[in-house]
């Protein structure tokens, strides 16, 4: 099980996930400078989420190159999971209340969140 991770790492570690494999340099650059970030301390966060197995790292060319441990969905997907249980005490409905009230939703949310209802409901049937 990976260790959690802060609010600055997880803004890092999901750029890393949607552009890696990306160098360092290039996370400070297009990352770290818009957010008024040192190099010093992109590569601090980065070595931080190696360690604690959130991202690896491959020397390609004498530069190493970082790319997350997981795809994007389902880092995102645990990140989810660790707040219904942590912050919602495992309880859905909050959560569910919140979507229900939510003013912005798109199409195709609004489809994903349909399928996911489809699915929860073929799940339950199955445990019939």
């Amino acid at each position: 099980m990976k260790k959690p991770v802060g609010e600055q790492e997880l803004t890092l570690l999901r750029w890393v996930a949607e552009h890696g494999p990306v160098t360092v340099g290039e996370v400070a650059e297009k990352f770290g400078e818009p957010q008024g970030l040192a190099r010093s301390t992109v590569l601090t966060v980065m070595e931080r989420l190696r360690g604690k197995g959130h991202l690896t790292r491959h020397k390609v060319e004498g530069v190493y190159q970082y790319s997350s441990s997981v795809p994007l969905a389902e880092l995102l997907r645990g990140v989810v999971g660790d707040f219904v249980r942590k912050s919602l005490a495992g309880s859905l409905s909050p959560f569910a209340t919140w979507l229900s009230q939510a003013d912005e939703v798109s199409d195709d949310e609004l489809r994903q969140l349909e399928e996911a209802v489809a699915r929860l409901k073929s799940k339950k049937e199955g445990e019939e």
